[in-house]
């Protein structure tokens, strides 16, 4: 069950009261009487770096030009392409072998 925080608005009494999700908010303050009111923290999560966003999850396509951008126009990125964008040809550890030349038949 969540834990939630008060501030009385007349003697600015802080408590916490551990309720269910169910239960009414407390109005009264169990030391002066006065009245009650919700302190609200910092959320306890954060969500950091991507895939957190609807466009993070995109495949960018190079025919797509960006909003604005007329017909015929060449669109240039400042940014260097990632290793998975690179269009060179991976080098392979194992160096690679001749094929072996193919039978002929007379």
């Amino acid at each position: 069950m969540p834990t939630y925080e008060y501030a009385c608005k007349s003697c600015g009494e802080h408590i916490e009261v551990v309720q269910s999700f169910t239960d009414d908010p407390l109005t009264e303050c169990p030391r002066c009487h006065g009245e009650l009111r919700k302190v609200f923290g910092n959320v306890g999560i954060a969500f950091k770096g991507s895939g957190f966003y609807k466009n993070d999850s995109r495949a960018k396509t190079s025919s797509a030009k960006p909003a604005g951008t007329p017909a015929g126009e060449s669109t240039t990125s400042s940014t260097p392409p990632t290793p998975s964008e690179s269009t060179a040809p991976k080098e392979s550890a194992t160096p690679a072998t001749p094929a072996a030349p193919a039978p002929t038949t007379p």
